[in-house]
């Protein structure tokens, strides 16, 4: 499968969920959980919410490469 999700997305979706699951865990939230959905998605390199819109934020090989 192809890869959807950039480096920098990759970052912001790290940050995110370490974000999320850091309140979770202030706030003694299981909510905090949902905080692993964006770094899965991360981790692996596809988010499925893309792929209806085609969004990919990999960068694109140049042409004749």
């Amino acid at each position: 499968m192809k890869r959807n999700v950039g480096s920098v997305d990759r970052i912001i979706r790290i940050a995110l969920g370490l974000a999320i699951g850091g309140t979770g865990l202030a706030l003694h939230s299981w909510l905090g959980l949902i905080g692993l959905v964006p770094i899965a998605t991360a981790l692996i390199g596809r988010c499925p919410a893309y792929l209806p819109f085609g969004i990919s934020t990999c960068n694109l090989p140049a042409e004749g490469s």
